[in-house]
């Protein structure tokens, strides 16, 4: 690998090193760029290497025949806020995704029953094609596939800010954690792969690098979100353990604290059915009994079968390997803040619409809708990850090296505990028109605090905060990852996207693409 020095100058520079941001690098190599990929922690991050679950799915059409069926199953499970173009760029991309993978190397696993019906993808409706990827094989496979392309790693490089020049993002400010100094990198084009906004609760599911702060970067430079207020949110363990997903299949066999009555049984096995929480859906009953049970978490206990399906053994297996106890000993879980179904939003190829500036995986919105079909996360990463790096490197304009800070504040290492914990108060299940309000007048009182601190890392995280509660107050009604207490059902004249962008005071506003 390469040891990049301040002021390095690059074609392409990527920042986030989960698999977008490992595809968008190897692309961008492949058609003859000089690349550098940053990440805020470790190469090989991000939630497609976070530890607290059992394995990473990856779901495809079974066949060209299927691809149709997957793209309107995307976007009926959407709720009519996916963008289809997107859904459909998706979907044509995993096959070829999955022959590079098997092409670098990298080891995909089959399931050995494929005909149980654990092997319908999260709010599917069938069967497709799945494989596990194994994170250990991809990431040998693909570090090995990054330093013979030549790719200069930085890692524990946060992003602070873009650099602009003429109306072109020309490369970013950087601050390197572990020497606590600036480093400004140019570059012909920038990719944002940093990840969703799990990183703004103190209940979250998923690596502390994932930090949510990227998409307000992106805003003040021009760019525009999507469908942020639909953050999956997930049934994770308090009890024996705190900080893992809990595996929904196993609902079906489970008695939950505070789901009781004569429909008990059969919500539990619908809830089995898919993994986040759905406001959509009549089994969301059953997270709002998790989620009134408080920050102890529900109870859960067992009546297993004899012999597990293959898709809980697995869980199991994992689970005691891990843990040194099985789950049959009863656990506790509460709601988590998982992966971000929106972002920014981009093109087929990843383009945010600024000059120089693409972004691509969970970073980004529009392809996923209000729900989101289990094992696409990864397909995303994959398919927009390779896209958005070649055309990155298509478009990277010549420039030179870059002196300065990017003009933002200096950085201090923030106290952002005020702030995950307010969100996981006001703005997991259960948002109120109240609430959010409330949330935005925390935000108000921490940006007066970080005025005097300085902090560029809290301003980030505070306008991403700021861009969340916007949408979530705007979208009055519930819908799949949504739910308004006071607006508990679906309203149809709400089913399309909203788009969050800055307006002149530099506040966040939402509206309909249309408007």
């Amino acid at each position: 690998m390469l040891d990049a020095r301040n002021n390095d100058v690059f074609d392409v520079l990527v920042v986030g090193a989960g698999i977008a941001g490992c595809e968008a690098a190897l692309a961008a190599a492949g058609r003859g760029a000089r690349v550098a990929l940053a990440s805020a922690g470790p190469t090989f991050s991000g939630s497609s290497f976070f530890g607290g679950t059992w394995g990473l799915g990856l779901v495809g059409p079974d066949g060209e025949k299927d691809e149709d069926d997957l793209v309107g199953a995307i976007c009926e499970v959407g709720r009519g806020v996916a963008v289809p173009e997107l859904a459909r760029a998706l979907v044509r991309g995993i096959a070829p995704a999955v022959g590079r993978l098997e092409a670098r190397g990298v080891e995909l696993l089959g399931a050995d029953n494929p005909d149980e019906r654990d092997f319908i993808p999260c709010f599917d409706r069938k069967r497709r094609c799945w494989h596990g990827i194994g994170r250990a094989s991809y990431r040998a496979a693909t570090e090995a596939a990054l330093a013979r392309a030549g790719v200069t790693l930085l890692p524990r490089h946060e992003l602070l800010d873009l650099v602009e020049k003429d109306g072109r993002v020309c490369g970013a400010a950087l601050h390197d954690v572990r020497s606590g100094t600036a480093r400004v990198v140019a570059a012909g084009a920038v990719v944002l792969a940093t990840g969703g906004f799990g990183g703004l609760f103190s209940r979250t599911l998923t690596m502390p690098d994932v930090m949510g702060t990227s998409a307000a970067v992106a805003l003040r430079h021009g760019a525009r979100l999507v469908n942020v207020e639909f953050i999956q949110i997930m049934p994770g363990l308090v009890e024996p353990v705190g900080g893992v997903v809990f595996n929904e299949r196993t609902f079906r066999y489970a008695r939950v604290e505070g789901v009781d009555g004569p429909e008990a049984g059969a919500l539990l096995d619908e809830r089995g059915g898919h993994g986040p929480f759905s406001a959509s859906l009549p089994d969301r009953a059953v997270d709002l009994a998790v989620s009134a049970a408080g920050p102890r978490g529900a109870a859960v206990t067992y009546d297993l079968p004899e012999r597990l399906p293959e898709f809980m053994q697995t869980y199991f297996d994992w689970f005691e390997g891990a843990f040194g106890r099985s789950p049959a000993e009863g656990v506790r879980i509460a709601p988590y803040a998982h992966a971000s179904n929106g972002g920014i939003l981009v093109d087929e190829l990843g383009s945010t619409g600024v000059p120089g500036l693409f972004a691509c995986g969970e970073a980004t919105g529009g392809m996923h809708g209000a729900d989101r079909i289990g094992g696409l996360s990864s397909a995303n990463a994959l398919v927009f990850g390779h896209a958005t790096g070649r055309a990155a490197a298509d478009c990277a304009a010549s420039v030179a090296a870059l002196d300065g800070e990017a003009g933002r504040p200096p950085h201090a290492s923030p106290d952002l505990g005020d702030l995950r914990r307010a969100m996981d108060r006001l703005c997991l299940i259960g948002r109120t028109d109240e609430g959010l309000r409330q949330m935005g007048r925390i935000l108000d009182e921490l940006d007066e605090k970080n005025a005097q601190a300085g902090s560029v890392h809290a301003a980030n995280a505070i306008l991403s905060a700021r861009a969340l509660v916007t949408a979530m107050l705007a979208r009055t009604e519930s819908r799949g990852a949504h739910f308004r207490a006071d607006f508990p059902q679906e309203d149809p004249a709400q089913a399309r996207p909203l788009v969050v962008s800055l307006d002149e005071g530099g506040r966040p506003v939402a509206a309909t693409p249309s408007a």
